[in-house]
């Protein structure tokens, strides 16, 4: 098996590309070991030394680290991926297969911009941050803000401030003028 690995824009996270589907449907974010424990092969990342974070994407696994240095986790974890889906087992544990956030929220009467905002994501900002290792979802939609959910490589990423406010605001405004700013949530 071969696992590719790649840098993305956040220098504490690695994306790795196991050549398999990691989650059929979806993403989830491990911000802690606790949250791993609907996942082996997540509590399995948390067990190598310097782990901070692991996010799972349709055919990716990013982990996020702390200040150990690659060079001395990334064999750990190429091995730890690898025996996971040598071994055939699931990546979540049963009945576990979608990271639930908190719900949507958004003015009364802006249905239409909201759907306007979600299709953009969906089809020209999602497919782009996932080829970086990360997610980035809606929200909400008040009083012409956006506010969006960064996760896996994005969040902390020092350039995410510049693609939210840039790339991702520009073009929500470009074709939402109703949208005024974007923010993080």
């Amino acid at each position: 098996m071969f696992i590719q690995t790649e840098a993305t824009p956040n220098p504490a996270t690695l994306k790795f590309l196991p050549g398999r589907v990691v989650l059929p449907e979806g993403t989830y974010d491990f911000r802690t070991r606790a949250d791993a424990g609907v996942s082996p092969l997540a509590e399995r990342l948390f067990d190598v030394p310097g782990v901070a974070a692991v996010f799972f994407g349709h055919d990716f696994v990013t982990v996020t680290k702390d200040d150990t240095d690659w060079q001395h986790m990334k064999p750990a974890i190429l091995g730890v991926i690898m025996e996971q889906f040598m071994s055939g087992q699931p990546v979540m544990a049963a009945g576990q297969v979608e990271d639930i956030e908190e719900g949507e929220f958004f003015d009364e009467g802006a249905e239409e911009t909201v759907n306007t905002i979600k299709e953009l994501l969906e089809t020209r900002v999602r497919p782009a941050v996932a080829q970086d290792g990360g997610d980035i979802t809606f929200k909400g939609f008040k009083e012409g803000i956006v506010y969006l959910s960064m996760r896996g490589a994005c969040a902390g990423c020092p350039s995410s401030t510049a693609t939210l406010q840039h790339g991702i605001q520009n073009l929500l405004r470009h074709f939402v003028p109703e949208v005024e700013e974007v923010r993080p949530i």
